[in-house]
């Protein structure tokens, strides 16, 4: 189960099928994600396509009847539109046209009656409707998907899209499972399961060994995870500067080169952040010095070059010295930049005081007066306070000490935006205890099996005081995995139940999943090597994106 390479052969097949020439990449602007971060665009070029174009950017495009195009895009109403008006008007000598998800007949019957000059020779559905971020994480890249906690139809439609290309790409057919206390994944599980009965012959694999397992789950479960600083590499790129599609901006960095303004953080091209994405931030500084010496060891080997065959073993090994040397320069800038904002905003600090709000480990009186200490800290940033008080707010919840008013000044004396300061009775409604199945904080009366975990935690010591927290979709698979998960909470939808321990595990996270979920199922599928779990959301989140979501949460 590879979701990157599933749609890296989808582009290969798509490229190889018109066969050799000079070709044009016509996508989308969804389509443009779905490949850029699978392949860079040297790749393509590779492979002999010269140019990219948009089938939605106008019809200012030049005839170029000496090339064929590769059309890519989601079946959509506006791209079939914009399809038929291009082959009325074709500007390529051939078409090999391929949609990233179903397209119904009657789309595919206006298409053929609009190609008047013959020009299509292919059209095909590959089901590449999701970033791939890695080989088990993805992505649909939607944000704001609560309207008054519930769905827009057009929205659960392209949830519901998403979610099944996945599902086809990796050809599975899974039993469903969801979260009981949520209506919207309820719904969405029940869209899933009409759309594999409408298009059952699509959905007709034959496999050996038990059915996988399709588990959906809310945000608001684990409101938690969302709001923590992050101490793993990818994690971390993400909490302080944003990945988006692979890409990270620089360009608010203090004197930062002008080469190194955007940087592409890639596991398909970046070897360094392959091995490296799960490494905590101690551990980077190490990675980072060997990868140094390395470059400097290749260096040297090129300062002299005094004779024919120096000249060979140059030009033979430049492009390697030529990666190391651009990889070094681009890892030192964005570390240096994290080192920077960690010193600068006090984050070592609040992060203990996170972990330990979220681990349970302080009562109401001295959460309150380190609270307070650390909110009155002008290198404390107004959202760092904010995340603060919000997990203050969930762990406190139901505390009759709970003082919300003083810390909503604090807050306010900080220059937080007056509608941020909204939030705290916002997340108790989107993630609040009346919605949760979990007790997040241990505070209520826990099972034997979970005792007994925490005991055992107890026991071998707290290794990293920052990275305490576990998120809860590891412990729901961890029971998926061991046939645990409590059906009432989690039932199977439609009656039918999986008695063997499930192989094959897909997780979907509505609202968003973070990137220490994806790094939580990356150990869990090397703790168990016979099962292999993907996760994925509508998005992937850091705080400031998760606030947004709570945010429109329940506006109508």
């Amino acid at each position: 189960m590879d979701l990157l390479l599933a749609v890296r052969l989808y582009i290969n097949k798509m490229i190889d099928e018109s066969g050799p020439g000079m070709k044009v990449l016509l996508m989308d602007k969804e389509t443009i994600s779905i490949v850029s971060v699978v392949y860079a665009q040297s790749e393509v070029l590779r492979k002999e396509v010269y140019l990219f174009e948009r089938i939605d950017g106008g019809g200012n495009r030049e005839i170029m009847k000496h090339l064929k195009c590769i059309c890519f895009v989601r079946p959509t109403r506006d791209n079939v539109d914009n399809l038929c008006h291009e082959l009325k008007f074709p500007k390529y000598g051939s078409y090999y046209i391929y949609f990233s998800n179903i397209i119904p007949k009657t789309d595919i019957k206006q298409l053929a009656e609009c190609d008047e000059q013959e020009v299509v020779k292919e059209i095909q559905e590959f089901y590449a409707d999701y970033l791939a971020v890695s080989a088990h994480v993805f992505s649909l890249n939607i944000t704001n998907i609560y309207h008054e906690f519930n769905w827009v139809p057009e929205t659960l439609n392209r949830v519901m899209q998403g979610l099944s290309s996945t599902l086809l790409a990796l050809k599975k057919a899974p039993l469903i499972r969801y979260q009981n206390s949520s209506e919207m994944a309820h719904r969405l599980a029940e869209r899933i399961r009409q759309l594999m009965a409408k298009e059952s012959s699509l959905f007709d694999f034959r496999t050996a060994g038990p059915q996988p397992v399709l588990l959906i789950l809310d945000r608001r479960e684990d409101s938690v995870s969302p709001l923590l600083n992050q101490w793993t590499y990818q994690a971390m790129v993400h909490e302080l500067l944003g990945i988006q599609t692979n890409r990270v901006s620089l360009a608010d960095v203090p004197n930062i080169a002008r080469e190194m303004q955007e940087v592409v953080l890639s596991t398909e091209q970046d070897e360094f952040y392959a091995a490296n994405r799960y490494a905590n931030f101690g551990e980077i500084a190490t990675s980072i010095k060997q990868l140094m010496e390395e470059y400097q060891t290749k260096a040297k080997m090129h300062t002299k070059v005094e004779s024919i065959a120096d000249m060979k073993t140059f030009i033979e090994s430049y492009p390697q010295f030529k990666k190391i040397s651009g990889a070094v320069s681009k890892h030192v800038t964005v570390i240096g930049e994290l080192s920077r904002l960690v010193a600068q905003n006090e984050l070592l600090q609040i992060s203990e005081l996170e972990q330990e709000i979220v681990a349970g480990q302080l009562d109401h009186g001295d959460c309150f007066q380190r609270m307070r200490q650390l909110i009155a800290n002008p290198k404390v940033t107004s959202l760092d306070a904010l995340r603060l008080v919000l997990l203050y707010t969930l762990r406190f919840e139901k505390d009759p000490n709970r003082d919300s008013h003083t810390f909503a000044e604090m807050l306010r004396k900080k220059g937080l935006p007056e509608r941020w300061l909204q939030l705290p009775d916002k997340l108790a409604r989107f993630g609040g205890s009346r919605f949760r199945l979990t007790d997040l904080f241990h505070s209520e009366t826990v099972s034997a099996d979970a005792f007994m975990r925490r005991l055992t935690k107890g026991i071998r010591g707290v290794e990293n005081i920052y990275t305490q927290h576990v998120p809860l979709v590891k412990d729901l698979v961890d029971q998926l995995i061991k046939n645990r998960l409590k059906e009432p909470a989690y039932p199977y939808l439609g009656g039918v139940e999986l008695k063997e321990r499930p192989q094959d595990i897909f997780v979907f996270v509505l609202g968003g999943m973070t990137y220490e979920e994806g790094y939580a199922i990356h150990e869990l599928n090397k703790a168990n090597p016979s099962c292999r779990v993907c996760i994925g959301g509508t998005t992937i989140h850091n705080a400031k994106s998760f606030l947004e979501e709570l945010w429109n949460a329940d506006q109508p």
